[in-house]
Parts: structure tokens; C-alpha cells; sequence
């Protein structure tokens, strides 16, 4: 992924001013640590407006701004260009503008920056090619984001005022129905587009001004509106996936011990060993099944008893020496692409099948280097409920499959219209 990719030139048509895209992620965050590279849905937190900015196709390069090693590391696996910003910009009292001006002056090439906040996950490609388009071909200094909210204001009556509170936007004695009512704008921070010469003057929106008005179910900001649980099921629902085509996930396979099981074993004083399993695990292997999803089962130690009394119905391999060895012969046999391919893991022995494949997932009790390797970290341990978690991630998938294909017929509408 290029961040130039598509931005153009004179020689297309485009205008030659340089428009360059600026997420600003600071490393410290009073609320969440490393907030801006969290992982909400999967993904780190600033990879879904990168992911947007680079597929948009109309910024001649993309930025992050950010004074800590692991955002830079992040960004730059997203396509991002790295601004390391100084010191005296990163404090807790340090605005946007002064991050901003601070950027400005170090790349003089850039003409014109969008402010994308780090923290709207559900910001499209098509909103950033119609912000492009009124920049450049219509001729306006600042574009910023706004949202439609049909909320009755009242005016605030402080403790000890005497006096009693006034309607602002409503007459109540004529109160509009919902739909006989257009509502009010507000701005959602999702983005402030800006050119240069007002930047340097101390201003964020100035000049001709216009605003965008984005969706609803578009405008989300996790640092105001919701909790990061919520949030990634509002992400799942109307998030941007990326260009590349997703599929359905076709094979689960788990690995049995950590996974579906807490990794302990009980040895009897008759030599006899035990392992403990949860039964929501067992009913989230069934609800797979159910919706078509087969699911495989692997070990590297010789479970197979134990398998047996489980009585789960799946295909498995155990005593396997080379995970990633039985993983590429199923997904071959199965005629299946590593798109449809889901990994359950935990340990060192795992990490090779949690990158290959196009989905994958650790318990919350993972090692390390597998919670590195993995997109979806579980909220529960293994053998408590993690596959279970990880099978209603995987239904969520499948419902993104059907939202991504609407939002690619959306991004080709916008760029046709742009081309008019």
C-alpha cells in the first residue's frame, strides 16, 4: 500500500497543488495507553482512517504525526509517511494547529493538509474523494467534517441561578415530529482540511469555507461518544475493509490445548491424564458447523483419547511436529485461499499459521510473540470461552463481507462523479 498511489498530477488533469493527509497520534493518552494503536476490531486504531486515506487515491502523500516508536512502527506497516514530531508539541496541553504548523514547516512542498482524527474509525475513501474535490476543483480554502442530529437544546441553568431554563432550537408548544424536522449540523472531528496560508495564520477553517456532511453510522469518536466494546461492533458493522475483495471464511482450525482448553492437564494417582474444557467453546464450535464453517482441531502432543471422550465430531491432527505443514495441506486439500482461512492460537509453535492465515485470533492468555502475530486478541482465556468469542468475531466477518461490497460500489460511484 503507497501512500501516493493515485494522488496524480498536472499531467491527469489534477491541479499541482499538493494535498497531503495528517493524522496526529501522540504516544501519551490520559484515558486508554497507546490508544491511537490499540487493536478495535482486529485492527490498530489508527490503521482504519490510514487504510481509508491511502485507498482514497487523492492525496499525493500520507502522514503521521507522532513522537512514539511503536505508532511509527504502525504507521509505516499501513503505508503512512512518519513525521516525528518534537518535544514542545507533544505535551498534554499542545493543540492540533501548533502539531500542525510544526509539520507545515518542515515539508514546504505540502499545499494543502487534512487533519484526519486518529479516533473515526468508520471514515470512508468516498468522503475523503468528495472533501478532495471540493478543495481543488471548486476552489475552497476549508472543508471540515459535520453530522445531522435532531437534539432539542435547552439553555444550561447553573447551581444557584435564579431563573429557569429556555428552549434554543424548539418552540414547545409546536414541537416538531422527527421527520418534519431537518435537524442541526455539528461538527464530529472527523476531519479539518485546510490550505497553507491559512494554517500559518493561526486557523483550522477559514477562507471559503465549506462543510461535509457525513452519515450518521459514519461518524463515530471513540473518545467521546463510545466505549471501546461498542465501538468495535459499530466498526465491524459500518468500517471501511480495504479495496481487496473479502471472503467468507470457510475452515477454522483451533489449536486444542491453550485454546480450547486452559492448557492444564490433571494427572491421576493412577497415571491417568485429564484436561478441563468450557462448554460454551463446545456450543461456538456447533454454531460454526451450523453456518457452514468447518472446524479442525490441532495439537503437537497425542491427545487423541481426550478428543474422543469430547466427542466434538471434527477432523484433527494431533502429535503434529509442523503446524504450519498440516495447516497448508488442509487449506490445499480444501481448495480454499488463505482469505478463507481462520486461525485459533497461542503458543510460539502457532505464530506461522496465525500470519498465513487470512483470519486469526489468540486467547487473552496467548504468549507474546502470538499476540504479536495475530489480528484479534480475545477478551477470554483459552479454554474459557475463547473459542467461542473468536467463532461470533468470524459471524461478524460475514456480515462485513456483504457491507464491504456495498462500500466498493460506493467508492467507484464517488470516483466516476469526480471524473464527470
Amino acid at each position: 500500500m503507497q501512500a501516493e498511489a493515485g494522488a496524480g498530477g498536472s499531467g491527469d488533469g489534477r491541479p499541482r497543488a499538493h494535498l497531503a493527509a495528517l493524522v496526529l497520534a501522540r504516544g501519551g493518552s490520559k484515558g486508554i495507553p497507546l490508544k491511537n494503536i490499540k487493536l478495535l476490531a482486529g485492527v490498530p486504531l489508527i490503521g482504519w482512517v490510514l487504510r481509508a486515506a491511502c485507498d482514497a487515491g487523492v492525496f499525493h502523500s500520507v502522514w503521521v504525526s507522532t513522537d512514539h516508536d511503536e505508532i511509527e512502527k504502525v504507521a509505516k506497516q499501513f503505508g503512512a509517511h512518519v513525521h516525528r514530531r518534537s518535544p514542545e508539541v507533544s505535551q498534554d496541553s499542545s493543540t492540533s494547529l501548533e502539531a500542525i504548523r510544526e509539520f507545515l514547516n518542515q515539508h514546504p512542498e505540502v499545499d494543502i493538509v487534512g487533519n484526519i482524527q486518529a479516533t473515526s474509525p468508520c471514515l470512508h475513501p468516498s468522503d475523503l474523494i468528495k472533501v478532495a474535490d471540493l478543495l481543488q476543483k471548486e476552489g475552497f480554502d476549508s472543508v471540515f467534517s459535520v453530522v445531522r442530529r435532531h437534539q432539542f437544546r435547552w439553555s444550561e441553568v447553573k447551581k444557584g441561578e435564579n431563573k429557569m431554563t429556555e428552549p434554543q432550537n424548539l418552540n414547545p408548544a409546536k414541537r416538531y415530529r422527527r421527520q418534519d424536522w431537518p435537524g442541526e449540523l455539528y461538527e464530529n472531528g472527523s476531519f479539518y482540511f485546510a490550505k497553507r496560508h491559512l494554517i500559518e495564520k493561526g486557523y483550522l477553517q477559514g477562507g471559503k469555507m465549506a462543510y461535509y456532511e457525513m452519515r450518521a453510522e459514519h461518524s463515530v469518536d471513540i473518545d467521546i461518544d463510545i466505549d471501546w466494546p461498542i465501538a468495535e461492533q459499530r466498526v465491524l458493522r459500518f468500517g471501511y475493509f480495504g479495496r481487496e475483495p473479502l471472503k467468507e471464511v470457510k475452515l477454522l482450525v483451533c489449536s486444542i490445548d491453550g485454546c480450547l482448553t486452559n492448557g492444564r492437564i490433571y494427572v491421576t494417582e493412577d497415571q491417568k491424564q485429564m484436561v478441563s474444557y468450557d462448554y460454551r467453546d463446545i456450543v461456538g464450535i456447533d454454531l460454526l458447523k451450523k453456518r457452514g464453517i468447518q472446524v479442525r482441531l490441532i495439537s503437537e502432543r497425542d491427545c487423541s483419547k481426550t478428543l474422543s471422550a469430547m466427542q466434538l465430531g471434527c477432523v484433527a491432527k494431533t502429535s503434529a511436529t509442523n503446524k504450519l505443514q498440516v495447516l497448508e495441506d488442509w487449506q490445499k486439500d480444501m481448495g480454499l485461499s488463505w482469505k478463507e482461512v481462520a486461525y485459533l492460537g497461542n503458543e510460539e509453535s502457532d505464530v506461522e499459521c496465525l500470519r498465513k492465515a487470512g483470519m486469526s485470533g489468540v486467547p487473552a492468555d496467548a504468549c507474546v510473540v502470538a499476540q504479536k502475530a495475530a489480528g484479534y486478541i480475545c477478551k477470554s482465556n483459552g479454554g474459557c470461552g475463547a473459542v467461542r468469542e473468536f467463532a461470533e468475531h468470524i459471524f461478524l466477518l460475514l456480515e462485513k463481507v456483504t457491507s464491504a461490497r456495498k462500500q466498493l460500489e460506493e467508492i467507484n460511484s464517488a470516483v466516476k462523479e469526480t471524473r464527470k
